[in-house]
């Protein structure tokens, strides 16, 4: 048990929830989470100097990200929130292990959830980095709550950079998108087609209205951001953690990151849909 947890009699309620990523795409679990509740804190940090953890092993991606949540718990966060989806495929048991009583969330069972929710037929697709793809975190948790879901995984790699350097939308993207979707959407029988697509990877939240024009309108886009935010409001609430705020007071963001402030700058206005500006990001070594 760290020594660095709150204690479990008098949770602070005005301490901030800590988040954090390999980089920079769990920002958009922090706007899903500042949308849904803006009277909360957030501390976010990118361990960027050891980008991607998805190349690395499991035992690697553990050991990095048990020092990142380290940082965060000793910043005195009330909550930790895995805004990344290999790191929670690989390291939420060992967090919640060696973080307890401190509540730990990860991506990955809350958009297995609202997919399960959503489908009508069963099939669901979910796309996805290549490490999370390949590790299965959300066939399995789809699996484990519709057993007779059919789940097909699809790694989508290059939406990540580009959703890095701002295209978002027009005809690269979009016909990336094609390539990628077609044969899954498009070119099956029609009830052999996924009725849900979950997105599974932080970056991916960017593309959803291009996502939805690609494979059609009557096919379920899950937000993993937005249905991590959701979880995190439930789980505030079951252990009464949440921020009481005075006169609709809103919450700070903090951000750290462990290299290269000033393309972390650069980007997360991407993710965020606003402008960081230079001193609003901390140079950290964990």
């Amino acid at each position: 048990m760290s020594a660095c947890q709150p204690p479990v009699s008098a949770p602070d309620r005005n301490r901030p929830i800590g988040l954090f990523d390999s980089g920079i795409g769990g920002l958009t679990v922090l706007r899903a989470i500042k949308a849904r509740l803006p009277q909360e804190h957030l501390l976010y940090l990118g361990d960027t100097a050891r980008l991607p953890y998805g190349t690395k092993s499991r035992e690697t991606i553990v050991r990095y990200t048990l020092k990142a949540a380290q940082k965060l718990v000793d910043e005195g966060v009330k909550m930790l929130v895995v805004a990344c989806n290999t790191a929670t495929s690989a390291a939420l048991p060992s967090l919640r292990e060696h973080f307890a009583p401190l509540p730990v969330l990860g991506v990955v069972e809350p958009g297995a959830q609202a997919a399960v929710n959503a489908t009508r037929n069963g099939r669901i697709a979910v796309i996805a980095t290549e490490a999370t793809i390949a590790d299965g975190a959300y066939q399995r948790a789809i699996s484990r709550l519709l057993p007779e879901a059919s789940v097909l995984g699809r790694p989508c790699t290059l939406f990540v950079p580009l959703a890095e350097e701002g295209w978002l939308d027009g005809p690269v993207v979009e016909g990336t998108a094609h390539r990628y979707l077609d044969d899954i959407f498009q070119g099956a029988d029609g009830a052999e087609r996924p009725d849900t697509l979950v997105l599974g990877c932080t970056h991916f939240p960017l593309f959803a209205s291009l996502l939805q024009r690609v494979v059609g309108p009557q096919v379920h886009i899950v937000d993993s951001a937005a249905t991590t935010a959701q979880a995190v409001d439930e789980a505030l609430r079951r252990q009464q953690l949440r921020r009481q705020a005075a006169g609709g007071e809103r919450g700070a963001c903090r951000f750290l990151t462990t290299d290269n402030c000033r393309r972390f700058v650069r980007t997360a206005g991407f993710f965020l849909g606003q402008p960081l500006q230079a001193g609003e990001v901390e140079l950290v070594n964990i």
